[in-house]
């Protein structure tokens, strides 16, 4: 494509792109990004948008005016921690659909599914797109190619509401489309789409739905890995049963104890919303519930989520509990109690669990009374900063854009005992504490739950194999970078060495249907549902393979 039809395209002016041009020459021999482009304020005020340097780079090296240049993208990109995690997360909303509860705290909104409302970014965007999967997907992966973003690998994360809810055609249905827009084609099934998208440009590499305690069985497990599911959200929001009711949750503690020993017998990642400030609750009480999520077993069997989201309950208009509000039945806490509630507890958070979110998308405008701050992780950082707390989670601990030295790296092993499952998380950490790669190992106990899956049948089971650091396009490196150097083959062998020692002679790998290249170039076969790998007498004195390049 010649530069005029590129400008059209993109839709920018000869003028920017000439400002664009002398910005990025001005990287290339070292200057810093924000002093070029002072240099190059624009004619009605302002500087040139970022976006707009990435078309233009891509339509200089696209032209072949200029080699390809990885470290001057990654200083221009937008937004660069999106995929700093090592994958590009996409987010897609379902349809508007009754819900099974009737949470009092839940909004309501014609448009939107159960608890969502229109302004929030990702429902704005799903509104925009009629809520059709295909345009979702498609639209949302071309905006973040557009500023700078690889888009290789991608975990999908579908929201809205209760999916195991949904009839089951229109989930089947759904993700196809979803497929298909990864794929760039179309597909006669869901199987076709899966297979199609092993050597797609865009392979899903996860895939998260959310649901309700009370709607996991172990029939689902199996509907859910047929579609392709590794992730599972799920909104415990406490773990006290009075509340539960108070707040008209329709389950109880236990539907959410079975279901998080379900969800790990199935080798599904976990992912545990918790609501401080429910009807009912104080900041006293919530500190109690939030431990009761990492209890040692003999105390009290522990729930230990993969992840959690801390979404604190805010006080909608649109909502049953606004009225308990307006009769003084309830009272949310104001920032500074909520601010001191959230860091008190982020300080507890084992090294094997992620804090995804603290707080709601929800802009302050819809919000009554409380906590209006969308900038809370902010203020609680800062809180935990000045009492010299420190946050241990994953998601504080990853390594992000540092450098990484293979050689420096140091092996960290942390066993745990959530309900009927002894817990491996080994990881690769830096000298100074920043995580560079971790696996997660379940060894399913001999009452834990059969869930009549052939290929878990005597199996240890690989939950999560990630490797952290910007997400590079496949077959890329990056020196410096932890992703492609190998440490993904290293972790499984050691997984499998302690698999093999506990006594097991299968072990088996929830892969995402993007990763199956990846576990076949390391053993793994093709089951019914899962990847498995028969186990020998692993040889010590052997080399771990270097990584294989999945472009292989």
């Amino acid at each position: 494509m010649d530069s005029e039809k590129w400008r059209k395209a993109h839709q920018y002016t000869p003028e920017q792109e000439a400002a664009a041009r002398s910005i990025l020459e001005e990287l290339r021999h070292g200057r810093e990004l924000h002093q070029a482009m002072r240099r190059y304020p624009q004619p009605g005020g302002g500087y040139l948008p970022k976006h707009l340097l990435v078309a233009v780079y891509r339509q200089l090296v696209e032209s072949g005016e200029w080699p390809a240049d990885p470290a001057l993208l990654e200083r221009i990109r937008m937004k660069p921690v999106r995929t700093l995690s090592g994958v590009t997360t996409v987010t897609v909303l379902t349809k508007p659909y009754p819900c099974p509860g009737d949470c009092i705290f839940c909004p309501t909104e014609e448009r939107q599914p159960k608890s969502y409302i229109s302004d929030e970014p990702g429902a704005r965007r799903a509104l925009e797109n009629n809520f059709d999967p295909f345009a979702q997907v498609d639209s949302r992966l071309r905006a973040l190619a557009e500023v700078g973003h690889p888009t290789d690998k991608v975990e999908l994360l579908i929201l809205g509401g209760s999916w195991s809810a949904y009839p089951r055609d229109y989930q089947k249905w759904f993700i196809h489309r979803c497929f298909e827009a990864m794929n760039g084609c179309e597909s006669a099934s869901l199987e076709e789409a899966h297979q199609i998208n092993e050597n797609a440009a865009h392979r899903n590499v996860g895939l998260v739905i959310e649901t309700r305690p009370d709607l996991v069985t172990p029939e689902e497990l199996a509907w859910l890995r047929s579609l392709g599911v590794t992730k599972v959200q799920m909104g415990a929001q406490s773990l006290d049963d009075v509340l539960l009711v108070l707040n008209r949750r329709d389950h109880t503690v236990a539907d959410t104890l079975r279901a998080c020993t379900l969800l790990r017998a199935g080798g599904f990642k976990i992912v545990l919303h918790w609501m401080p400030n429910l009807l009912g609750a104080t900041p006293e009480s919530d500190r109690e519930d939030f431990a009761r999520l990492w209890m040692k077993r003999g105390i009290e069997t522990g729930f230990c989520p993969d992840e959690i989201k801390i979404y604190p309950c805010q006080l909608l208009a649109n909502t049953e509990l606004y009225h308990y509000w307006e009769r003084g039945e309830y009272q949310p806490y104001d920032e500074e109690v909520l601010t001191e509630l959230v860091a008190d507890v982020k300080a507890k958070v084992p090294r094997y669990c992620r804090i995804n979110r603290i707080i709601r998308d929800i802009p302050s405008n819809n919000v009554v009374a409380g906590n209006k701050r969308t900038s809370l992780r902010q203020d609680v950082q800062a809180n935990m900063t000045r009492r010299k707390l420190r946050c241990q989670c994953i998601r504080c601990r990853e390594v992000r854009e540092k450098a990484v030295l293979p050689g420096a790296l140091k092996l960290e092993e942390i066993v745990y005992y959530p309900a009927q499952a002894e817990e491996h998380f080994i990881s690769f950490v830096t000298p100074d504490d920043h995580l560079a790669g971790y696996l997660r190992l379940s060894l399913p106990e001999k009452d834990a739950p059969n869930l009549g899956l052939a290929d878990l049948d005597g199996a240890a089971i690989i939950r999560e194999v990630h490797v952290y650091g910007q997400s590079l396009q496949v077959g890329s490196e990056r020196t410096g970078a932890a992703q492609h150097v190998g440490l993904g083959s290293r972790l499984i062998e050691l997984a499998a060495e302690k698999a093999y020692a506990k006594g097991f002679r299968r072990l088996a790998v929830i892969a995402a249907i993007g990763t199956r290249r990846y576990y076949r170039a390391r053993g793994f076969a093709d089951g019914q549902l899962y990847m498995v790998r028969d186990l020998t007498i692993p040889d010590l004195d052997d080399e771990l393979e270097e990584e294989i390049d999945l472009e292989e």
